[in-house]
């Protein structure tokens, strides 16, 4: 996320409407809250140049339609994939307040984006409280454009093009594929620091973290009523999420949690998994199974484990068809590995594997790989700590 801004005089122009000053080292910006004249300024710049691109759309006429200019032609959405870094290490970006988090989470600061969107037969000045998300961009873009819809396609997003074109606040033109109206929204933010999914019903929101074992400070399910709607109007409760429902409404928790989970299977979603390696306490972390020995034999390797008191419940091949490349260039792939009798792995490489590990997952959710990842070059290649096919 670089925030900078190429223009002295904007920053000295929000330097002095926010009442700050430059630190030594303007990179290490300390400031809490929304005094970032770095942050300021690049706004500003983005504004201008948006406001050029319309410019140019509204005088330049369409090549194509003699007559009309290409504002007449062109829909241009305003929008983006995730709300404001709030910070980074050694640097404070923007805060973005009243909503709790940013960027690389799924509450709502991190999921909240601006949205507007300009066309042919799309009002001018209609604001909406109806819920929609970048997936549905693509469809909606197809109709807009009159483009056919490649065959046997199956869209995670809806059209929102007659809620576009017919009542933006109306969120019964927002369907899914069978015709019903979309009732339901969720975010699945398994890895990073986020380690959660939320699901979004009506006026509420339901949160499920999997970083709660032996967490303190985190719970399992979080349950806020963003909303209270009357009469089709969204009434402000708690978009700050700062109050968790889940233990006063445990039913609906369950309910939501249990909509969640369905849904996460209809979509074949992955999960996080328990680090053995994680330095502070960790119910089980010492019944994980170890790997013994392994062979190769052509494409087909096998690994020989033992159980440490967790039974292993099954086995994944994660291999790479380019290791050895250019730092981040590499692109990694997964696939069922075999159980077999005595304690034994098997899999078959697919033809062009240059370098493969083979993962235990164990029937209290902890992962083993082997060769276990280094330290060293687990934000780079991974290939050096594989295992090579040559």
């Amino acid at each position: 996320t670089p925030i900078h801004t190429r223009s002295e005089r904007l920053l000295k122009k929000y330097c002095k409407k926010l009442g700050v000053e430059l630190p030594e080292k303007p990179q290490e910006w300390k400031g809490e809250g929304q005094t970032n004249p770095f942050y300021c300024a690049m706004v500003e710049e983005l504004d201008y140049y948006v406001g050029q691109m319309f410019d140019y759309l509204e005088t330049t006429e369409d090549p194509r339609w003699p007559g009309h200019m290409l504002s007449e032609n062109t829909y241009i959405i305003f929008t983006s994939d995730n709300g404001g870094m709030e910070r980074m290490p050694g640097d404070n970006i923007t805060d973005n307040y009243p909503l709790d988090r940013g960027k690389i989470s799924a509450m709502e600061g991190g999921t909240r984006v601006p949205l507007i969107i300009t066309g042919p037969g799309i009002d001018a000045g209609v604001e909406s409280d109806v819920v929609i998300n970048g997936l549905d961009f693509y469809p909606t873009i197809l109709t807009l454009t009159g483009t056919p819809v490649p065959a046997g396609k199956k869209f995670d997003g809806c059209d929102i093009s007659k809620l576009l074109k017919e009542d933006p606040t109306d969120s019964g033109l927002v369907k899914v594929d069978d015709g019903s109206v979309r009732d339901s929204m969720l975010w699945h933010f398994p890895n990073s620091i986020a380690l959660e999914s939320t699901i979004r019903i009506g006026d509420y929101k339901l949160v499920r973290n999997y970083d709660h074992v032996d967490n303190a400070y985190v719970t399992e399910l979080e349950l806020y009523r963003l909303y209270q709607t009357k009469n089709g109007k969204q009434v402000r409760v708690d978009i700050e999420e700062a109050n968790n429902l889940a233990g006063a409404m445990p039913k609906k928790a369950k309910s939501m949690n249990a909509k969640l989970s369905g849904r996460l299977t209809e979509m074949k979603a992955s999960y996080p998994y328990y680090n053995p390696h994680f330095k502070d306490a960790l119910a089980n972390k010492e019944t994980v199974p170890s790997i013994q020995s392994f062979a190769k034999n052509g494409d087909v390797v096998e690994f020989f484990y033992q159980e440490n008191g967790a039974k292993v419940v099954r086995a994944q091949l994660i291999y790479t068809l380019n290791g050895g490349g250019k730092v981040f260039d590499e692109e990694w792939f997964r696939k069922p590995a075999s159980l077999m009798p005595s304690s034994k792995i098997s899999a078959t490489l697919p033809k062009g594997t240059t370098h493969y590990v083979i993962n235990l997952i164990d029937e209290n959710n902890f992962l083993v790989s082997y060769p276990d990842v280094d330290k060293a070059t687990r934000n780079k290649n991974a290939s050096p700590t594989a295992l090579s096919v040559k």
